[in-house]
């Protein structure tokens, strides 16, 4: 039995009782997962493949994040390299160690 089967007999059972708890727990469940399946199906992320598929985007997103930080990390590098070598050239100059070449 579908899950669509299923709502619409959970749905007659509960117009025929005057709807109980229970039927209508059972009713918010399998609206619930037939409301998932549909969403998942709009996204494209009904069929097998996808639990690799969005590993694979984890795996991507988690590469991306990694370079970022990568990057960040060796432009701070290269500017206090940069600063270093600007403090080392002003205190050679002040002292007139240049004059010597």
């Amino acid at each position: 039995m579908s899950s669509e089967e299923i709502l619409a007999s959970l749905m007659a059972q509960a117009r025929g009782e005057g709807a109980e708890l229970v039927t209508l727990r059972a009713i918010v469940e399998e609206t619930s997962a037939l409301a998932t399946d549909r969403a998942l199906d709009r996204l494209g992320l009904g069929d097998a493949s996808a639990q690799s598929d969005l590993g694979e985007l984890r795996e991507l997103l988690q590469a991306w994040r990694d370079a970022k930080t990568s990057a960040w990390k060796a432009l701070v590098e290269w500017f206090i390299r940069g600063l270093l070598a600007m403090l080392l050239v002003g205190i050679a100059v002040r002292h007139g160690t240049w004059k010597l070449w």
